[in-house]
């Protein structure tokens, strides 16, 4: 299993795709400023979208519940 990206490593990452934060956060449907906040480091990604952020960038292991996964948690689907 590759390691864990660093904030450096991200952004390089993004780079070498060609795409721009702003471009990432749009394919990936999150919001630009909390994907700088977690590539500065002033978010942690440990919970909501800063979570699913640092789990796209590689940056932390984790899963991203879908919608389908919520529903079936609280018994909505």
């Amino acid at each position: 299993m590759p390691g864990i990206r660093t904030a450096a490593q991200a952004k390089a990452w993004l780079e070498q795709q060609g795409k721009s934060v702003q471009e990432f956060a749009r394919e990936n449907s999150i919001d630009p400023a909390t994907t700088y906040q977690v590539l500065a480091g002033r978010k942690k990604g440990r919970r909501g979208e800063a979570h699913k952020v640092a789990v796209l960038l590689g940056m932390k292991i984790g899963s991203i519940p879908t919608d389908k996964v919520l529903g079936t948690a609280l018994g909505v689907d």
